[in-house]
């Protein structure tokens, strides 16, 4: 596919430029080498997809098919996984995460007024965000800079759940006591550390590394043959990911950092893919799953952390709802959208109401907050 804008099927002109301008303002962010937006409808008779800018530093130019890393839109994966256990039996969101993890493990992890509330935490609290623990990518110890700023200030490292665990334990900040998730509201908090500890479940309970899991239980089942961890190779032969981008410094010479995070590599088409798969009733063998993941909204409070997630956001069971205030569009209502979006500028969200999906990223952790910025106007422009 070539670096402009390309349409697949029967889009109309104007609104093939309206979407172009979108993709130019989101190369207009500051620090931004690239981007890509793709929309789709679900059942594929309507698709239009653009890329713009530089894949790498070397100038390579980013294609609508260039993998780029997706960052915590894998959250979607992640939770899918576990769902799909919990549909088997091999385990239930209800169990206690002790059931699975050891106890050395857990222990003082999430120490509350003196309570430790390690083995009262479930897979539902970490699905959620109801748990309390906070972000290990947030925190640091006395005299030392958090695991991001060291990793963007040149550092390449590899991490284990044991030490992400030993972290939250030696800076002790939780951030309450675990929700009660019965109750019609709970609270929740953006917290990775979630999803890290979620991750050594699914090995624990498939007796796989997390890859091998992926590409048993979603990549091979859903022919997402472009879509792989850093450091590993797709199901098919593919070009090179895209570079990532922390301001002006590259994660091109970091490839033990970017695999810790845990998180995928993926191409517009793949995720377009997973959505469709995961609305169409081909990951799940039964449609409450989705409902349970798609469930039970909670409303992040206001975040602080430019790369959290915050107000407005809802929460789900590792899925997020984007719905736009009333207030702030009062005349003609954004219609809400359900996925996911990632630290750099990554997205994945569907929209019912427009049986529609959308996927894109700028791949750059200072512009965390384009998506926010971008699916108003996609939904706009194909809404009219």
């Amino acid at each position: 596919m070539t670096n402009e804008s390309s349409v697949k099927e029967a889009i109309s002109e104007q609104k093939a430029k309206l979407l172009q301008d979108v993709l130019d303002q989101a190369m207009a962010h500051r620090g931004v080498r690239h981007a890509v937006i793709a929309v789709e409808s679900r059942d594929g008779s309507l698709a239009w997809a653009g890329a713009r800018g530089i894949a790498r530093p070397d100038g390579t130019p980013m294609e609508t098919d260039t993998p780029f890393w997706i960052a915590s839109v894998t959250k979607l994966y992640i939770a899918s996984c576990i769902l799909i256990l919990h549909e088997t039996g091999e385990l239930s969101i209800e169990d206690a995460v002790i059931d699975y993890l050891p106890e050395s493990l857990l222990k003082g992890l999430h120490v509350v007024d003196g309570v430790d509330y390690y083995d009262k935490l479930t897979i539902r609290h970490l699905l959620t965000h109801s748990s309390g623990i906070p972000d290990y990518l947030e925190l640091k110890e006395k005299g030392q800079q958090t695991i991001v700023d060291r990793v963007i200030e040149g550092e390449d490292m590899s991490w284990t759940i044991e030490y992400v665990l030993d972290i939250v334990r030696a800076v002790n900040s939780p951030l309450f006591a675990p929700q009660n998730t019965a109750d019609a509201k709970y609270r929740v908090r953006y917290s990775d550390t979630n999803f890290q500890l979620l991750i050594a479940i699914i090995e624990a309970a498939t007796k796989k590394s997390l890859e091998d899991a992926f590409r048993d239980m979603l990549l091979k089942p859903l022919n997402l043959f472009s879509t792989f961890h850093p450091g590993s190779k797709p199901l098919k032969p593919s070009q090179a990911a895209a570079t990532v981008w922390a301001q002006d410094t590259t994660f091109e010479e970091k490839p033990q950092a970017l695999r810790s995070f845990g998180d995928l590599n993926s191409t517009a088409k793949d995720l377009i893919g997973f959505m469709r798969a995961l609305y169409s009733g081909q990951v799940f063998a039964k449609p409450e799953t989705l409902d349970l993941m798609m469930g039970s909204w909670q409303t992040f409070g206001v975040a602080f952390n430019p790369i959290s997630p915050g107000w407005p956001i809802q929460y789900g069971l590792g899925a997020m709802r984007y719905r736009i205030p009333r207030a702030f569009t009062p005349f003609k209502p954004v219609p809400e959208v359900v996925g996911h979006t990632g630290a750099v500028g990554s997205w994945l969200f569907y929209c019912p109401k427009l049986d529609m999906i959308f996927t894109g990223t700028v791949s750059q952790i200072t512009a965390a907050a384009v998506p926010f910025r971008v699916i108003p106007r996609l939904l706009q422009i194909m809404e009219e």
